[in-house]
């Protein structure tokens, strides 16, 4: 049997707008799902405004979900070992 030549390693190269490299505050976020996707609405709310808008959606797969979730408690984990505890508390606004 002949040896198969592995593909040569590609590398992914990322683009960003400069829109999107601006980025958008939020402060509140709503997370939805069905048995096929997670929906990730980012909203920001002004003080004493009984309105507010969802500045980005982000629609994506249970597993990805998963992948992303792992990876915030990684970078959260490693923000408080560097920087100390985020501490919550209950007038801290109530919504996760």
């Amino acid at each position: 049997m002949a040896d198969t030549p592995k593909p040569p390693d590609m590398q992914l190269q990322i683009q960003i707008d400069e829109d999107v490299a601006n980025g958008q505050y939020a402060n509140m976020a709503l997370v939805n799902h069905t048995d096929t996707e997670f929906t990730l609405d980012f909203i920001y709310v002004q003080p004493q405004q009984l309105r507010a808008k969802v500045r980005s959606r982000i629609i994506t797969s249970p597993k990805h979900m998963k992948r992303l979730m792992l990876a915030m408690q990684d970078n959260l984990n490693r923000y408080e070992a560097k920087y100390g505890p985020i501490v919550l508390r209950e007038d801290d606004g109530g919504m996760h």
